[in-house]
């Protein structure tokens, strides 16, 4: 469902820091990811620019891990054809349980997708889908009793944006009897050379269904190296604000090789990036590292998961423990 607030809200640019007062001590501790410490998860489909294994989402559950990630080959030979959904007993191993195609989602392509677990004991997956012959993104959502039992046939429209503004690639937390939804928002009134922009926009729910925006959450930086796209792709609570890891990129040239950089804010809806230079990327291809997803094992370790593009120009996903 879509509120009136979304269809006014505006794709901004961030002019200005916001304050992080308070939340020193929090930065401090939230580190950046270090490929270097991370292993291979899921690699690519097949060698070469354009074939990716990404976009990953993961959770636990208990002593399992269960991760959704997309599967990529170029354009002109698929795109986003498939999600796939797996599970693991070391977060390194993993057998899939599940594949979704764009077939099966009457999409030209399927970006990432977000997998929770509901209070419950059901789970939702909610999928990012491209619109035929056009560059707008809408995300649709399953419900299942296991992750193994999503069934296309049952999805419904929860996020549609609009003829002014594609939604895709959100992060979604349920929190204190609230559902959190940080969505990337690409403008589509400017035209098709205009819409790989992108900021992230913050909205709340009470039921993960039915969504009301708040506006944009974390906006472009003119001139800095996240100034023609931000995308948030985790989020962690703390007991004083919100810190998050987010995508970014400097021109459309970059696009699909966004680094990683930090942000916080002392709400969800307020956050700000923190420093001038990106936090994380890849040493090799073009440098791309994104969609890092955090893990909490429960035990005070966590894993990251995140895609990293390889010399040879694909993207794998891979995992780190810490």
């Amino acid at each position: 469902m879509i509120s009136d607030q979304e269809a006014a809200a505006p794709v901004a640019t961030q002019t200005r820091d916001q304050p992080l007062d308070g939340l020193a001590g929090d930065l401090a501790a939230f580190r950046p990811p270090c490929p270097e410490r991370s292993v291979l998860a899921v690699a690519p489909p097949a060698s070469g620019a354009g074939n990716w294994t990404g976009a990953p989402c993961a959770i636990r559950r208990g002593a399992e891990i269960f991760l959704a990630y997309r599967l990529r080959r170029p354009v002109g030979a698929g795109r986003g054809y498939a999600i796939e959904v797996a599970r693991s007993a070391d977060g390194v191993h993993f057998t899939p349980v599940l594949t979704i195609t764009k077939e099966q989602m009457d999409a030209e392509s399927l970006e990432r997708p977000v997998l929770v677990d509901l209070p419950d004991g059901r789970w939702r997956l909610y999928l990012s889908c491209a619109t035929h012959g056009t560059k707008h993104w809408r995300v649709e959502v399953m419900e299942a009793s296991d992750p193994d039992s999503f069934d296309p046939a049952t999805r419904r429209t929860v996020l549609p944006g609009d003829a002014a503004r594609a939604v895709k690639d959100p992060v979604i937390l349920h929190r204190d009897g609230t559902w959190h939804l940080w969505a990337s928002v690409h403008p589509l009134s400017e035209g098709p050379d205009q819409a790989d922009q992108m900021v992230t926009e913050y909205a709340t729910s009470p039921d993960g269904l039915a969504w009301t925006w708040h506006g944009v959450a974390l906006g472009r930086r003119c001139g800095e190296w996240d100034a023609r796209g931000v995308r948030v792709s985790s989020v962690r609570f703390t007991p004083r604000g919100v810190l998050a890891y987010y995508d970014g990129r400097a021109t459309a040239a970059e696009n699909y090789e966004e680094r990683t950089g930090l942000a916080a804010g002392p709400a969800p809806a307020v956050l700000a990036a923190v420093g001038r230079e990106p936090a994380a990327q890849s040493a090799e291809g073009a440098g791309g590292l994104r969609y890092v997803s955090i893990v909490d094992l429960g035990d005070g370790r966590e894993r990251l998961y995140y895609e990293l593009t390889r010399a040879d120009g694909s993207h794998e996903l891979r995992t780190e423990l810490r």
